[in-house]
């Protein structure tokens, strides 16, 4: 029989593998968007919803799916999952109109609300001294989405968008296969039999699950969105092409991913309340200089006119945006830590709650990105939107937790935190 130790390390490793592979399939139309919005003659709006599509569902299942994964264990859940999304995918090959996009994109969306269910059945096999690790590492699956913009552009180019879909359907299906064998199940795990869904949505009514998922829905909403968006930000500021754009974007993604765990880690050692306070500013300091729009002003001096110009180089721009995704990834990770800390047995349930209010900000941001260069034919205005919401965070965090309490230290868990309001 199997110890603990390896039960832990194999569950961990065929689930984060599992969830990377979803979420890649999740974000493909970040790649493979550009392509078809051409083929179909798309606006910046169609485009938008297009890209966002997929996450729609993804956010909506979340919630159901991590009930369903208390209920009956995060293992079947999540092999029937990957499963289900097998043929909508392969079909999204064959599709022609912008309805078909729609639909199939719909039903391949629910990939995304596989992390509902993960993360609730790897934590439940970790203690709480290393629960803020283990779903950081299960969490740096989102690093499927730069697997995405790193492996889709090179097959739209040898073979078109249409194989990207094809390959993919094959990838899930091996991957559901090999988490099926190599996972265990732990029925304790799971709630008792006599506990009713209308129980375990009773957390509804606790207001520190909706704080938690304004949180997640920047960390989190505003990560998907701009995953979604940077491809087509690069080709359209400046001016690259669709495997360097890609490259350039998967400079964000890739630290978005995989630094969760280490922001796991940090929330581990310094409670969750401090890891997302800081984070809160440095996105904040970031969005601000990236929401300027790129300007040229005259101005009259006693030599005469002159211009001159305020803009963000493709360099500095990168720059800021990897520190945007390591500072998400951070958030991400912190804010599960106060959901594990607070609701070790309803864990489902909240991650399906919180989830779903991020996965909304991952549908609704890129929609409205796409609406607003509609309106203004202003880029940076993307990130004008992400710096308001920045600040709405940033605001409840002071009103509810900071001016009560110390801002950094090991003494600011979340569990203080929920003492003080």
């Amino acid at each position: 029989m199997a110890s603990l130790k390896l039960k832990q390390g194999v569950v961990l490793t065929s689930s984060t593998l599992s969830f990377t592979v979803c979420f890649m399939i999740w974000m493909m139309f970040a790649v493979i968007g550009i392509p078809i919005k051409e083929q179909l003659g798309l606006n910046e709006t169609q485009f938008g919803l297009l890209a966002a599509t997929p996450v729609l569902t993804g956010s909506l299942t979340r919630l159901p799916l991590g009930l369903l994964g208390d209920k009956f264990g995060g293992r079947i859940v999540l092999f029937l999952l990957m499963l289900s999304t097998v043929a909508p995918i392969y079909l999204l090959s064959m599709a022609t109109e912008f309805w078909h996009f729609i639909v199939l994109g719909l039903f391949v969306g629910v990939a995304g609300g596989s992390f509902s269910v993960g993360i609730a059945y790897v934590a439940k096999w970790f203690d709480k001294s290393n629960q803020g690790l283990a779903m950081g590492i299960f969490g740096a699956g989102n690093a499927g989405s730069a697997l995405t913009k790193l492996i889709a552009p090179s097959i739209v180019i040898a073979f078109g968008w249409e194989m990207v879909p094809t390959t993919y359907a094959v990838i899930m299906l091996v991957t559901a296969i090999l988490f099926w064998f190599f996972s265990f199940e732990d029925k304790s795990h799971r709630i008792a039999s006599d506990v009713t869904f209308a129980d375990q949505l009773k957390v509804l009514k606790d207001p520190h699950v909706w704080r938690y998922c304004q949180y997640y829905s920047f960390v989190f909403g505003g990560y998907v969105a701009l995953a979604l968006w940077m491809t087509k930000y690069y080709i359209g500021e400046y001016g690259f092409d669709l495997k360097t754009a890609a490259l350039l974007a998967a400079c964000f993604s890739l630290p978005g991913g995989i630094l969760r765990a280490f922001g796991g880690w940090f929330s581990d050692k310094y409670g969750a309340h401090s890891v997302t306070w800081w984070v809160m500013w440095v996105c904040w300091i970031c969005l601000f200089l990236m929401s300027y729009p790129q300007t040229e002003f005259t101005i009259q001096t006693i030599e005469g006119p002159q211009t001159f110009e305020i803009a963000l180089t493709p360099t500095i721009f990168t720059i800021l945006l990897f520190i945007v995704g390591v500072a998400m990834a951070f958030g991400k990770a912190s804010v599960y830590k106060y959901i594990a800390d607070e609701y070790p047995d309803n864990m489902g349930a909240v991650s399906g709650i919180v989830g779903l209010a991020g996965g909304l900000g991952g549908f609704i941001l890129p929609i409205m990105f796409g609406a607003l260069l509609d309106l203004t034919a202003v880029r940076s205005s993307a990130f004008m939107l992400m710096f308001g919401i920045t600040w709405v965070s940033l605001i409840w965090m002071y009103v509810i937790e900071v001016r009560k309490t110390p801002i950094m230290g090991p003494g600011s868990t979340s569990s203080a935190a929920k003492e003080r309001v």
